[in-house]
């Protein structure tokens, strides 16, 4: 890899889980992950779960709204009928309790032990969206300080070759950075940065591991169809050992902050 050059090919923050989030230039990276990402978050109120797409049954409709972070610094949301609504008005707990069909309140910081149901992502390819399947508990952030929402560790990394050779778009894996390769960098690199240290642009990060992958990536995002292939191909030819779960698919690797900077497109993406 120190031969390669490899650089930043876009940057993405997703200020309510689960949604679809915005596309940016710049990023600032502290150690618990992107500034104001996934700082927001529903939480359905009947049994204290966060809501999240990976059990697609009750929160795929997540995926059809679009948040974003306007010039003023607040967050407004973009709703599938194409209105727009924002945590600041009054009636945006009651506009997406009648869009999920479950009464949800929107928390601005991650409670203790805080947790989602990881609906098991074959076994709903296999069943249909709407089909009862194993679900179980995972606790989020549990290697991330602070109260954000991600799912595991601050940032989330993907390269084009390893989407590329998916066939599939970005948008699906929901990822902080995308790194573009030269031609002939070998898909599912990833796998092979765990422990090591790297700098992107100003900010110094270690990869802990390649990230497994949930039903999410299969699913509608606003325009874009389902795409089965975004799980069964990583399914069929990267399964891995990741985090202590077993061998699960997966595409793209998780970074612990060990530096605060900012990251902006065009960086480079080199070894420590």
């Amino acid at each position: 890899m120190a031969d390669e050059l490899l650089r930043v090919d876009s940057l993405h923050r997703y200020p309510i889980k689960s949604m679809l989030g915005e596309s940016v230039t710049s990023l600032e990276v502290y150690l618990g992950g992107v500034d104001r990402d996934r700082h927001l978050a529903f939480i359905d109120q009947e049994t204290g779960r966060v809501a999240s797409a990976k059990q697609a049954r009750l929160w795929r409709n997540l995926l059809k709204c679009r948040a974003r972070i306007d010039d003023n610094g607040s967050v407004q949301v973009r709703l599938p009928d194409g209105t727009e609504s924002s945590p600041e008005d009054d009636d945006f707990d009651d506009v997406f309790s009648k869009l999920l069909a479950r009464p949800v309140r929107l928390l601005t910081s991650r409670p203790d032990g805080a947790s989602l149901e990881r609906a098991d992502p074959e076994q709903v390819l296999m069943a249909g969206l709407d089909a009862e399947v194993d679900a179980p508990l995972l606790e989020i952030a549990e290697a991330t300080p602070g109260d954000s929402f991600v799912d595991l560790a601050p940032l989330h990394v993907i390269t084009t070759a390893t989407l590329e050779r998916i066939g599939t778009e970005a948008a699906r894996y929901r990822p902080n950075i995308v790194i573009t390769t030269p031609p002939d960098y070998p898909a599912y690199s990833e796998n092979d940065w765990t422990g090591r240290e790297f700098t992107i642009g100003g900010v110094r990060v270690k990869a802990m591991g390649p990230t497994p992958r949930c039903v999410i990536p299969t699913l509608e995002h606003g325009d874009l169809d389902r795409a089965q292939h975004a799980l069964r191909t990583p399914a069929a030819e990267n399964r891995v050992e990741s985090f202590g779960l077993g061998e699960l698919p997966c595409a793209g690797a998780y970074l612990e902050v060990l530096g605060e900077g900012t990251v902006r497109v065009g960086d480079e993406f080199r070894p420590a």
